[in-house]
C-alpha cells in the first residue's frame, strides 16, 4: 500500500545537494555561490578551498555532497561533472534587540539562508 513513488525532479544526468539554515545572509552566500557557477566540480572545490570567505567551507561541503550523490546514487562520472546551478534562498531571521539611550531598543537581525547545488554531467 502507500503512495506511489514521486517522479524524479532532476534529469538522469543530474544530482543535487541541499544545505538548509546556513548562518549567513543570502546576499553574502550568493557572492560565494556566484564564483562557482558553471565551473567544473574539481575547479569549484579548489577555488572554495582557498577562498577567504567564512562561509566558503560550508559551500565546499555542499559541492562535495552533490558530487558524492552523483557518484554513489546515480552512477555519474565524477570527472565530467560541473556546477549547473548554485541557488541561494532566504530562510528564517532571528531578531534580537539591543538597549539604546533613553529607553529605546535597536533590533539586530541575524539572517539564515538555504543553498542548493545541482551538478550535471557534461555530454560527450
Amino acid at each position: 500500500m502507500g503512495k506511489k513513488a514521486a517522479p524524479r525532479p532532476l534529469a538522469e544526468n543530474e544530482a543535487k545537494a541541499v544545505i538548509r539554515n546556513l548562518r549567513t545572509s543570502p546576499q553574502k552566500l550568493n557572492l560565494v555561490a556566484a564564483t562557482i557557477r558553471g565551473k567544473s566540480a574539481a575547479s569549484a572545490l579548489a577555488s572554495l578551498t582557498f577562498s577567504n570567505r567564512r562561509i566558503a567551507g560550508d559551500v565546499r561541503k555542499a559541492v562535495q555532497s552533490a558530487v558524492a550523490n552523483a557518484e554513489n546514487n546515480h552512477q555519474l562520472d565524477v570527472d565530467r561533472l560541473y556546477i549547473a546551478e548554485a541557488s541561494v534562498g532566504k530562510a528564517m531571521v532571528m531578531r534580537r534587540w539591543r538597549p539604546r539611550a533613553r529607553g529605546r531598543a535597536f533590533t539586530i537581525n541575524k539572517p539564515f539562508s538555504h543553498l542548493t547545488i545541482v551538478v550535471r554531467e557534461r555530454g560527450e
